[in-house]
């Protein structure tokens, strides 16, 4: 691919860690972070498990460096994309052309629940402050005002598939010469509305996940942020240390076969990976790891296994998902998936795709149960795939 896109940092905080360093402990000691809700105040609190942030709104706004009464979606935004933009160290940071895309489903959702029963009692009461940042464009602009970004600021919302998009767009925009620097990814918190909706769809486990299991019940939600600093080869250059990776190929593909439900036969799944590995260059038996969509449903891991059993018949790579230790983290789910991408190239990991027991009877390849390290990796494919079928695949590949 012309044009090459470096990734140049990465920034992440999830159920299982604050940090990179906290994600990469948890993941190499097969720790997840589901539990008993703790900071979400649901009816549900004792029957669905969920995979918090282990941080309270004001803990939050301290490493945030912002105040805890705006929005937990923002604060978790905030802190994962200055980890980030650290890890990337550009010195000339402030003299390039700059951009932060960054996605999320839910918005301020989380201050409006609590503002809304105050309403309910009397029109006049509730504070404002709660509501004025509900729409999910407004955490965007929020943390891009901390970053010092201000050239071009986008918010994206494609459901479960949406910082995978942010993550291509801001690529292409550096393709094109528009930006120099892209701060890409997303972030969600955890809400009462998304938690109630995703169980009125009965795909919520009462127990914790096991995706890809032929005994699987449903997913877990999570919440976090993921962000990786996309640069071009002219900045790439000037920096103090090696990129690890590109973004080598990238797809969006949408079957349209149901609101809530991914095609039986992946064909929205399949589209996504064969466009992102033609992209790329690359043939289906040069790809050394997948990190699966993988929530825990019964359609979405078929329409998956399908799709991945039709492309790369033959030579199936070691694949996980990573939802396994994070749960679904919704808008958030490919920036931090596109982190542990990096990471696996980085340090030659595969990660485990936990409580995996008994394999689906219906795929000819099973997922890995357990942790590797010093595994030669050097392209990964990360696939996020969202409500409406819209489906997108990343590829990264060692520089």
């Amino acid at each position: 691919m012309s044009s090459p896109v470096f990734i140049a940092g990465a920034g992440v905080i999830s159920a299982i860690g604050h940090t990179i360093a906290g994600n990469l402990a948890a993941l190499e000691s097969e720790t997840a972070g589901i539990s008993e809700m703790r900071y979400l105040h649901s009816a549900h609190r004792r029957k669905l498990p969920v995979a918090e942030v282990k941080m309270s709104n004001e803990e939050l706004a301290v490493m945030a460096g912002m105040p805890a009464h705006i929005s937990r979606t923002a604060l978790l935004s905030a802190i994962a994309a200055k980890e980030a933009l650290r890890h990337a160290a550009i010195e000339n940071f402030n003299e390039l052309r700059t951009g932060f895309i960054s996605a999320n489903t839910v918005g301020g959702m989380d201050k409006t629940e609590d503002f809304f029963p105050d309403f309910l009692s009397h029109p006049y009461k509730g504070r404002l402050r709660n509501i004025v940042h509900h729409e999910c464009g407004a955490a965007t602009e929020l943390v891009a005002d901390q970053l010092g970004i201000k050239n071009y600021i986008s918010t994206i919302s494609t459901a479960c598939s949406s910082s995978a998009n942010a993550i291509f767009f801001g690529a292409r925009l550096i393709r094109q010469n528009m930006l120099d620097v892209v701060i890409a990814g997303g972030t969600d918190a955890l809400t009462r509305f998304t938690l109630n909706g995703f169980n009125t769809l009965m795909i919520v486990d009462q127990q914790h996940c096991q995706p890809f299991d032929e005994n699987r019940r449903g997913l877990n939600l999570g919440e976090g942020a993921g962000y990786v600093v996309l640069v071009s080869e002219k900045v790439a250059a000037t920096l103090s240390h090696h990129p690890v990776c590109t973004l080598s190929g990238y797809c969006n593909a949408n079957d349209a076969y149901h609101q809530t439900a991914s095609s039986p036969d992946g064909a929205g799944s399949y589209l996504a990976m064969k466009g992102a590995l033609e992209q790329s260059g690359l043939q289906p038996g040069e790809i050394d790891y997948i990190n699966l969509h993988g929530t825990g449903t019964q359609n979405n891991d078929i329409a998956e296994g399908t799709a991945i059993k039709m492309l790369f018949e033959g030579h199936y790579p070691p694949m996980s998902s990573t939802k396994s230790f994070t749960g679904h983290t919704l808008g958030a789910s490919g920036g931090i998936e596109a982190v542990f991408s990096m990471l696996a190239i980085q340090h030659g990991l595969i990660y485990p795709n936990l409580r995996l027991e008994t394999p689906m009877k219906d795929l000819p390849f099973v997922p890995e149960k357990h942790f590797k390290k010093g595994v030669p990796v050097r392209h990964v494919l990360s696939n996020s795939f969202g409500f409406g079928g819209n489906c997108s695949s990343l590829i990264f590949s060692k520089v």
